[in-house]
């Protein structure tokens, strides 16, 4: 469906772990809310948050341009592991390949070690003969007989969804596309993912595993997403609905149903986007997307108004940290650290008596004490409540009071054996989780080779503002702009994204014998196919990128390499060499003389042109700004109580200065400046807080 009716006014929904988030935004005005997410029904929480704003501004549904949604649903059954009754369809011989993985240990020195179960067990797991070659020609024909004697087992274990994945499927995809007319032909109702469509790339068990991931949740988001679309007819809307995938890009709904694993990251991708468009606006080559909600944070480096990209990413990992250990997902994502640190996050004390703080989160069901729904541990959210950063009478725009009493009994019976009182806990929980997302920040910047202290911290979700300037003082970062709506970020995010697709082939070539000619059509068919699944949406300009995966002959992995904006030619043979070189030299340090580089894939974006961004003016200090009123809280500088002054965001116009400690408050988050910080607010409303000159 192409965008119709009155495109100025658009909702924007980021269902999240504890909250779901809404935006209502007609040109320069916004409208923002959260409620409580529906866990076990998503599209109710949904529903309920589109009908409690609409409520507030009068708009009727009618009048609704255009639905963006992310949601992390998919991601939740893929961890979870309820997702649909998959099996897997492969070449003979190939039935183990989900199981030996890499035939690597990601921990050497574990002797117990855990690797993560494939999402299809070995009982469901089915061979056939054929063999497609490397070059794409058919050295095997596919096994027809074959292909239709593993349908009475599918029938047999009420198998919903299949996914197909041929040796070097992604040379030729002929026989995964003939095996799938053979089974709907017997089991129309089958959902069949190939391999061959999902990721057409090297590198056999990244490309199953996606495979299997797509299809494992496919039938899941095709349910939810006919559930939601009937839900918002049923209201009135009669507008387009659009998906934000990994990449940051809006789809259609149809792509959304064929390919959801691309949907995976798509909360903390509009989270990206909001902090590569303040870097934009601000003039900042160098910033640090903050994004910390009820259930995890996430932290993303943005470079010259750019989020960082990858081509894979994990899922699932038995050892959260710990790279290698998740399910390999071969997909277009912002490349992102995302660890066990929200409101929401649980606090213990171990065996040993030290004091931990998540991974694992309250949600929204039970939720955290404080909330009054039957929470019983004390989490992050309790513990800004006892140590007086959060205001109970403002908390959630007031849709709940906080219960003072029960979020201090949690906290004395988790605390019993340290001597501390609720308040001195609450902090000890606050400092805890804050050098958790702060040593992740650290190695996350040490991998990149980047110096964390020379970026400035852009910070949102309900609960990143609370914690940023603690954060930011353990990194060593001098500055931190909380944008406007920053509790619903994610949600204003996904206002700024494209509609736009990415495609990726791999397509081996030695540099120097690049066939340019063959090249250039096949990103021609590359391109048709981009501007196929998205010219349903839109009929706007699109413009694309394209890039190759290079490496040295004979090394394991691969760089990206931007390709130029126009046709191959002869002489980017050397071209393309050099921009390799360049790109190694700048992330090893040091290039290798007289060694040729080959090319493994190619990819391509092809979506609309980006919305212009205007500039900001910076903050200019008139006058300090008048508190509206000050409580007690414990001040992390000494852990003893003292006042903190509280000022209404409302109430702070460009030229009003705010000295620390204080705390900016308003509808869906606060914001705690401590002491030896000042903040400022830029012509764009944006808070801007500084390190004193001289100062902690």
């Amino acid at each position: 469906m192409s965008i119709t009716g009155n495109t100025d006014l658009r909702i924007a929904v980021d269902i999240g772990g504890t909250f779901t988030d809404i935006v209502l935004q007609q040109g320069e005005r916004r409208w923002t809310g959260k409620v409580l997410t529906t866990v076990q029904r998503p599209a109710e929480g949904f529903m309920q948050a589109v009908q409690q704003i609409l409520s507030e501004t009068g708009f009727k549904p009618a009048q609704v341009g255009g639905i963006i949604h992310g949601t992390t649903l998919g991601t939740n059954a893929l961890i979870e592991r309820k997702g649909a009754r998959t099996a897997f369809l492969t070449t003979g011989g190939f039935r183990d390949v989900l199981e030996i993985g890499y035939e690597n240990r990601f921990d050497q020195y574990d002797l117990m070690i855990e690797k993560p179960e494939p999402l299809v067990p070995r009982a469901l797991r089915f061979t056939v003969p054929e063999r497609i070659g490397a070059n794409g020609n058919v050295i095997l024909p596919l096994d027809v007989a074959g292909v239709k004697a593993i349908v009475p087992d599918l029938r047999r274990e009420k198998v919903t969804s299949l996914a197909i994945g041929f040796l070097q499927g992604f040379t030729n995809p002929a026989h995964e596309e003939q095996a799938r007319d053979i089974l709907l032909a017997e089991m129309p109702e089958l959902s069949i993912t190939l391999a061959a469509e999902v990721c057409p790339e090297v590198r056999e068990y990244d490309r199953f595993s996606t495979a299997c991931a797509n299809a494992y949740i496919r039938p899941i988001m095709q349910t939810y997403l006919d559930d939601l679309e009937q839900k918002l007819r049923a209201a009135g809307f009669n507008c387009p609905i659009f998906l934000i995938t990994s990449s940051g890009a809006m789809t259609s709904v149809d792509v959304a149903k064929r390919f959801p694993v691309r949907l995976v990251e798509s909360g903390p991708a509009g989270g990206a986007l909001l902090a590569a468009q303040v870097a934009q606006e601000c003039g900042l080559d160098k910033v640090l997307s903050f994004d910390m909600g009820g259930t995890t944070a996430k932290i993303c480096f943005i470079d010259k108004g750019l989020p960082q990209m990858s081509r894979s990413f994990e899922v699932g990992r038995v050892y959260r940290f710990t790279k290698g250990s998740g399910l390999p997902l071969r997909i277009p994502v912002i490349e992102m650290i995302e660890i066990g640190a929200g409101g929401g996050s649980i606090a213990r004390v171990n065996d040993l008596g030290l004091l931990t703080v998540g991974p694992d989160s309250a949600g929204s069901e039970p939720g955290p004490v404080c909330y009054g729904r039957g929470g019983s541990e004390p989490t992050v959210t309790d513990g800004d409540f006892l140590t007086g950063r959060i205001d109970p009478e403002r908390f959630a725009r007031g849709a709940f009071k906080l219960d003072r009493a029960k979020a201090e009994a949690a906290m004395g019976q988790m605390g019993a054996g340290l001597q501390l009182n609720a308040g001195q806990l609450g902090l000890a929980i606050a400092e805890t989780i804050e050098e958790t997302m702060a040593n992740a920040a650290r190695v996350h910047a040490i991998e990149g080779g980047r110096d964390v202290g020379a970026y400035t911290m852009v910070a949102f979700g309900g609960a990143a503002p609370l914690h940023a300037v603690a954060v930011a003082k353990r990194l060593g970062i001098q500055r931190i702009i909380v944008p406007s709506s920053a509790g619903v970020g994610s949600a204003v995010g996904f206002l700024q994204a494209p509609i736009a697709f990415d495609l990726a082939q791999s397509w081996y070539q030695r540099t120097r014998e690049l066939d340019f000619e063959a090249a250039n059509r096949r990103l021609a068919a590359m391109r048709e196919q981009a501007s196929a699944l998205i010219r349903s949406a839109t009929q706007a300009k699109l413009v694309e990128r394209g890039s190759i995966l290079m490496r040295y002959i004979g090394q394991g992995h691969e760089i990206e390499v931007e390709l130029p904006d126009r046709p191959l030619a002869i002489g980017d043979r050397d071209a393309l060499h050099g921009l390799f070189i360049d790109a190694y030299t700048k992330l090893y340090g040091r290039s290798i003389p007289h060694l040729e580089s080959e090319i493994l894939s190619w990819s391509l974006r092809l979506g609309t042109v980006p919305a212009e961004v205007q500039p900001l003016a910076p903050p200019v200090a008139k006058a300090a700004a008048k508190p509206d009123l000050q409580r007690d809280w414990i001040d992390p500088e000494n852990g003893a109580v003292s006042t903190l002054s509280i000022c209404e965001r409302a109430k702070l116009d460009g030229g009003k200065t705010l000295a620390g400690p204080a705390a900016v408050v308003e509808a869906e988050t606060t914001t705690i400046v401590l002491r030896g910080f000042s903040l400022g607010v830029n012509s764009g409303g944006y808070l801007v807080i500084d390190r004193d000159t001289g100062g902690v």
